[in-house]
This record gives structure tokens, sequence and C-alpha cells, in this order.
């Protein structure tokens, strides 16, 4: 396995590249859990964005499809207690993240999402007011009388 270095440490130095072992194991394992560690957060970053995406795509959800996706969706957020591997605690510990922040912006988005949701249904149940056209009937005042 061939790794460029800046200064010699030793082993065979060609053009500044240094030659390691390849039955050194232990460079490789560190290599494989490194990729392994790497892939493992990339999953559980899909994980949590596919959630975020069901809880702002279904929030208004009106078919029952819908509506379970975004009660799963919010259940997951929601429950601390889970020991599982990819339970959100696990993924924002995992990913640096502070689960409780999330959560707090998920919950002010959805509130806001609703009031919004309610303030057009109950524009859009009003009766419109229909432009009504006011006509003037000329009065002719004749001077014969």
């Amino acid at each position: 396995m061939l790794r460029k270095v800046i200064d010699d440490r030793g082993g065979l130095v060609t053009d500044r590249w240094i030659s390691s072992d390849p039955a050194d194991t232990g460079v490789i394992e560190k290599l494989f859990k490194k990729d392994i560690r790497e892939g493992e957060e990339k999953l559980m970053l899909a994980v949590l964005e596919n959630a975020v995406e069901y809880f702002q795509k279904y929030v208004l959800a009106r078919n029952p499809s819908g509506k379970k996706l975004f009660q799963e969706a919010e259940e997951w957020f929601l429950e601390k207690d889970s020991g599982s591997f990819f339970s959100f605690e696990n993924i924002c510990e995992t990913l640096q993240l502070h689960p409780d922040y999330i959560r707090q912006g998920l919950l002010v988005w959805k509130e806001a999402k609703l009031k919004l949701s309610s303030v057009e249904g109950h524009r859009a149940g009003r009766p419109k007011l229909s432009r009504t056209r006011v006509t003037h009937t000329s009065v002719r005042l004749s001077k014969t009388a």
C-alpha cells in the first residue's frame, strides 16, 4: 500500500511516497473501519433526512397513508428512550447533533404550519365578496316642468 508522506518515516521511500507492508493489518483495519464508520454516518444521515422529509411533507395529510407516515416520523423524533441503533437519539449522538434542539425546531415548524393551514382554511370557507357594478340611472330633468 502506498501513502504519500512529507517526512521520511522509514520504509522504502521513492519520490516522497512510502511503501508499507501490505500484510500490515493495522493500517488496513484502520482504513476499513474508517470506511465503515463513514458509511454508517451516511446511512444515519439519510435516515434522518428521510424522517424530516416525511414529517414536513405529510404534516397536513388527509389520506390514511400520509397520516401514518407523518405519525411514524413524529413518534420517531419524540422517542427518547430507544436503544435502537437507528433511533433518533443515537443518530444525533453519532452525527454530533443536539436532538432536543432539532425536536424543538420541528415542533415549532409544525405548529406554524398547522396555524397557517387553519387560517388559509378559514379564508377558503368564507364566501367571497362579489363585485357588483352599481349602475346609476340617469335622471333627466325637463326644462318644461
